[in-house]
């Protein structure tokens, strides 16, 4: 803002004191830096939403170069995967004239694949169908119970000395 010296605030205060008075010179006083407050909390405000303008800005510029990095990725492993897929249908159809090479087919390393088992769902709530008779005769624990009181619990008693 503008740069005052102390030799340009005296004079200032000097002019005001004589202008306005003794009485109302504290009440002028303290309405203009209240002005003056709230002026430089309005240009802080403005600085700040330029600075978080010009953040946007290079986000957004930021943002296109991933997208076009992980456009350009993309297309990358897309081709790799096409040229390996008719890589493939080249050694599985084998020769033009129907042979298929068996050194080709078989590779010691490879094992067959295991076939597809489905996980148990809802185990949880087909032991809570049980019946309770069954479960108190099958030993089924229905009551949680900690560590601690599970080894007073089956501790044996202690002898008198």
């Amino acid at each position: 803002m503008i740069d005052f010296g102390f030799d340009k605030v005296a004079l200032i205060g000097a002019v005001a004191l004589i202008v306005i008075g003794p009485e109302k010179l504290p009440r002028v006083a303290r309405t203009v830096g209240h002005l003056l407050g709230k002026a430089q909390r309005y240009v802080a405000d403005v600085k700040a939403e330029v600075n978080r303008s010009i953040e946007l800005e290079e986000l957004k510029k930021m943002k296109g170069q991933f997208e076009d990095a992980a456009r350009d990725v993309e297309k990358n492993v897309a081709d790799g995967l096409h040229q390996t897929t008719a890589d493939l249908h080249k050694v599985w159809e084998g020769d033009h004239d129907g042979h298929v090479p068996q050194a080709d087919l078989y590779h010691p390393g490879l094992r067959p694949v295991a076939a597809y088992k489905p996980p148990r769902k809802n185990w949880r709530t087909r032991r809570a169908a049980m019946p309770q008779w069954y479960k108190q005769r099958q030993n089924v624990r229905t009551r949680v119970q900690s560590g601690a009181a599970r080894v007073a619990r089956f501790r044996p008693p202690r002898r008198p000395v």
